[in-house]
């Protein structure tokens, strides 16, 4: 067996990680390898039944790639779309490295040669996972979702997940990009008093919209991907001075779910790159 093992490549594609032992030895994760050739059958004694956190899977083999990197976010700690995967990567604890990506210094790092590399939108969030890079926040979520369904982050109901996906693209889509920080470059003066009208257009629409569908958040009583959207644009208006009294159910949603720990740890006062002046 030792021979016919040692004639099998070494490579990502001919070895395979069946299980990952979480006994950390000094910070180390044990795996154990086979060969596809060598791929054992799945053990009477566990089929259909449910494999422990620490077992992969004997059908689905990881590379050992895979399962041993952890995740790079490209982040800025003001970015509300940045927030928005940070929460998500907080909620079903997925551990990664995050680099700073500093939308104000040097005229802007988005717009250096390697970050286009990364990102030829040069916009933050962009996450390396799994072998490949994923932009745009609301398309992070959904892979995370699909490769990590719990908690979940979209209601198995199709008519909750409707909503889900209709308050999200509500805020990704029609209030967050007319104030993002490229359009109010643009503004000159009238910087506060545009970033105020979006925001408060979007927020009235908004409000009548969580009138219908909002529990304890914003669709029914479970943390949802709409949640996640939510409370950076709240953060967003706060920073720009919006008067948050006419949106009772925002402004409810929004402190149930900053007492949750995924939203404390992901806040922007609490990342990397915040300024010491800025910190909580």
């Amino acid at each position: 067996m030792h021979e016919q093992l040692a004639a099998v490549p070494r490579t990502e594609s001919n070895w395979l990680v069946t299980c990952v032992l979480n006994i950390d030895f000094g910070g180390v994760v044990l795996y154990s390898l086979v060969p596809k050739s060598f791929l054992p059958p799945v053990p009477a004694e566990l089929k259909g039944k449910e494999k422990p956190s620490s077992f992969i899977s004997w059908a689905e083999p990881h590379t050992l790639t895979m399962a041993s990197e952890k995740p790079i976010l490209y982040s800025y700690f003001r970015s509300s779309c940045s927030w928005r995967v940070r929460i998500a990567l907080a909620l079903k604890g997925i551990a990664y490295d995050q680099i700073p990506v500093n939308l104000m210094k040097d005229g802007g790092q988005q717009f250096s040669a390697e970050f286009k590399a990364v990102n030829p939108m040069q916009q933050v969030p962009a996450l390396k996972i799994d072998g490949i890079t994923i932009t745009q926040s609301l398309a992070i979520i959904q892979y995370l979702e699909d490769t990590c369904p719990n908690p979940r982050l979209l209601p198995q109901d199709p008519k909750k997940r409707a909503q889900v996906r209709m308050i999200s693209d509500h805020i990704a889509s029609g209030i967050q990009p007319l104030q993002n920080l490229s359009i109010l470059n643009k503004m000159g003066e009238r910087k506060m008093e545009w970033a105020q009208q979006c925001i408060t257009s979007g927020f009235q629409a908004l409000e009548q919209i969580l009138q219908h569908t909002a529990g304890r958040y914003c669709v029914g009583d479970e943390v949802s991907m709409a949640d996640l959207c939510l409370v950076p644009q709240v953060g967003n208006a706060e920073r720009y001075g919006v008067n948050l009294g006419p949106y009772p159910t925002i402004t409810r949603i929004n402190k149930a779910l900053l007492e949750l720990e995924a939203f404390k740890v992901s806040h922007p006062s609490r990342q990397p790159d915040t300024p010491a002046e800025l910190r909580s």
